[in-house]
């Protein structure tokens, strides 16, 4: 097996994760832990091999929004249909930010891709972090946020009404967590906010929180921080919902794409080491 560093992330070569022994899952759970995500190509896994993949890393973390396989309830499928104008997960964003002890990640399978087009964008929210002023870590060190996914999967939410690729209105809920937090696995300090969830600082209005929200949200955008993810059938990107952002591409119009996706049970998430607590 071969880890090799990318500008955000790494790829894994070499490997059938079929195969995979203990040294192995513990070598990549290693390095998913230090990259943030790990891309594959080349994986014949079925359905099976997929949860089997999953399990060597966490218990399931079943998706209470997105439809299941019909045979194994354990995989959301992520989809989007030829005539079917909106994907899913079309803007900056990291998933589960909502639950008091959110996900740790999820790993996505291709299983059917227009022939271009549809690539996944990655941004490094811990090299984000480290690029700041001094004065502005210290700043959001002190700092929590609200965040919820009512406004995305509630009743009364504009998305939830017009994509019947999502349900269960019922699951919606909120958080509140530090905005700088320490990776359980490595301490590493990370900036913990995205736009999809994030409705404001604790102790601060909507309003107010606003403007350094979208700054930090253009500040972790930049080029400098992200790459992006071209899919084949049979490749996997298995990406770490504390330390990255991701963004699926919407360009692709008359072209089904299809990807089975399962997310594995985190860890309860605390200041990083100097922040308010």
């Amino acid at each position: 097996m071969l880890i090799t560093a990318e500008k955000v992330g790494a790829t894994v070569s070499d490997v059938d994760v079929r195969q995979l022994d203990h040294d192995g899952a513990r070598q990549l759970a290693q390095a998913w832990a230090d990259h943030g995500v790990l891309f594959f190509h080349d994986q014949e896994l079925t359905p099976d091999d997929h949860i089997t993949f999953a399990e060597r890393f966490a218990t399931i973390d079943v998706n209470k929004f997105f439809k299941a396989v019909d045979t194994h309830p354990q995989i959301a499928t992520v989809l989007k249909e030829a005539d079917q104008e909106g994907n899913i997960g079309g803007a900056w964003h990291t998933d589960h930010t909502y639950d008091q002890i959110p996900a740790r990640g999820s790993i996505l399978l291709a299983r059917e891709v227009p022939p271009t087009g549809g690539d996944t964008r990655f941004a490094d929210v811990g090299a984000a972090f480290d690029a700041l002023s001094p004065g502005l870590q210290k700043t959001l060190e002190s700092l929590h946020a609200v965040h919820s996914n009512e406004h995305v999967f509630g009743k009364a939410s504009d998305y939830s009404k017009r994509d019947d690729r999502l349900g269960n209105p019922d699951g919606v809920g909120s958080a509140t967590h530090p905005v700088v937090i320490a990776h359980p696995q490595t301490g590493r300090k990370l900036l913990y906010v995205n736009m999809a969830f994030t409705l404001h600082f604790v102790g601060w209005s909507v309003e107010e929180s606003a403007p350094l929200l979208q700054y930090l949200y253009e500040h972790v955008g930049q080029d400098q921080f992200t790459t992006q993810f071209s899919w084949n059938v049979g490749s996997i990107a298995m990406w770490d919902n504390r330390s990255t952002w991701h963004w699926a591409l919407n360009d692709y119009p008359g072209y089904r794409r299809l990807m089975h996706r399962i997310t594995i049970s985190g860890d309860p998430l605390a200041a990083a080491a100097g922040a308010s607590s």
